[in-house]
């Protein structure tokens, strides 16, 4: 028999635990590198005695569930009338295997779907678990009791895994990113939603094309990211089940190549310095796939809350907002607290809109309107030039490098409790 011990260690920013001979090459919770864990300890050697966890009637009722003996926590199978144990934690964050479900022979991990071999505890071949493995226990059935030995079968193998490329964190001015004296980047995001194979006439789009065309015309860098033209997965609320569920990069984009996202994660985190989002007005909100974005940057938002890590530093942000019914503040309210609570900056004035009321539904003079309307257009260079100004002007100054007191921010428990 092999042992089941263990070293412990630690990532020093985001606080996730590994367990294994060596640190991953990188935090699979947020992607920092192997250099930021620190060994913690290791999980004491069993003396090998068997321990009961129940009586085997009971405990054949469900065909997964999570134990705890010495030193672990198991994931206890029953299949065809047979006991038995893998390790309770999954090699890729740590997930709590007892508590997913089987697929056939493997043990299917609760949080990002890795699977394992209920007998061998091996990766299934074509997930990304393949070439790893997790540690199998002995298990034996006496007198209507089930006993498991704490000391491992096997040993954890855990396969070499490069780091995603989105764990490189970008800072212009610092090693790995622009110089101070290259071009300002400037994204515009449009989330207005069409078939891009019929592609109809949008007001918010338009003023969006203005904006980047004054913004090449400062001679800065642009990108135009049509949403419409992504094909990405929404939020699956991995964050639900546990806050180490929810990792950097996206689970999702780690696990779905095909997935589009990440072009929206490159650009926010690596690529570009100004971000002018524009969306039209649905129903007084903003457009669908506005949402379904920032849902899916959600998990920039987690790594403010569960790691106090800052992905995003000195980014500016402008919103384009139009539509043919009004509610056109509370819209940008809730847009400019999502890309507050990101750490991102705000131009003087930082939103520009448009909308001709709720009594008015003839949307093709709403169009021409936007079309002609002069106004319209030199305020949309102007939200740009603000932009401008605001991103050099933050260059100037050191902002964002220091960790901010926690009080009164997201998911922070204060100091004191109320007393009812």
């Amino acid at each position: 028999m092999g042992s089941n011990c263990e070293k412990i260690w630690r990532c020093k920013v985001c606080g996730y635990e590994h367990r294994g001979e060596v640190p991953p090459e990188c935090c699979p919770s947020c992607g920092a590198p192997a250099s930021e864990f620190e060994e913690v300890g290791e999980c004491k050697s069993s003396d090998g005695t068997w321990h009961d966890v129940g009586a085997a009637d009971e405990l054949k009722t469900e065909p997964l569930r999570e134990i705890e003996i010495p030193n672990a926590k198991i994931a206890l199978i029953y299949k065809d009338g047979v006991f038995k144990a893998i390790s309770g934690s999954c090699n890729h964050v740590g997930g709590p295997l007892g508590l997913g479900r089987m697929d056939g022979d493997y043990v299917v991990c609760p949080w990002h779907q890795w699977r394992f071999h209920a007998s061998t505890g091996e990766g299934k071949s074509g997930c990304a678990c393949e070439g790893g493995k997790v540690p199998c226990y002995s298990v034996k059935v006496e007198k209507g009791r089930v006993l498991v030995n704490p000391t491992a079968l096997t040993e954890r193998v855990r396969k070499s895994v490069t780091p995603h490329p989105l764990t490189r964190v970008v800072v212009r001015g610092q090693p790995g990113g622009p110089s101070e004296k290259d071009p300002i980047r400037i994204v515009g995001i449009s989330t207005t939603n069409m078939d891009i194979n019929n592609p109809r006439y949008s007001t918010s789009d338009f003023l969006l094309n203005i904006a980047l065309k004054r913004a090449r015309e400062c001679g800065a860098e642009t990108r135009l990211i049509r949403l419409a033209e992504l094909k990405f997965r929404a939020c699956e609320g991995y964050y639900s089940q546990s806050e180490r569920a929810c990792t950097w990069p996206c689970s999702i984009t780690q696990m779905d190549p095909a997935d589009q996202m990440e072009r929206v994660y490159e650009a926010f985190t690596q690529w570009g310095d100004i971000f002018v989002i524009a969306t039209p007005i649905r129903w007084g909100q903003a457009g669908s796939l506005y949402y379904k974005m920032v849902e899916r940057m959600n998990c920039i938002q987690n790594q403010e809350t569960i790691a106090d890590r800052h992905l995003l530093r000195k980014k500016v942000v402008g919103l384009i907002i139009t539509g043919g019914q009004d509610n056109i503040q509370s819209v940008a309210g809730q847009m400019l607290s999502f890309f507050s609570e990101l750490g991102c900056q705000f131009p003087q004035y930082p939103f520009i809109a448009h909308s001709r009321g709720w009594s008015a539904e003839d949307m093709e003079n709403n169009t021409r309107y936007v079309k002609e309307s002069k106004d319209l257009a030199a305020a949309a260079t102007g939200l740009v030039d603000r932009c401008i100004d605001t991103y050099k002007a933050l260059l100037d100054i050191d902002i964002g490098s220091a960790i901010p007191p926690r009080g009164g921010r997201k998911a922070h428990e204060l100091d004191v409790h109320s007393q009812i």
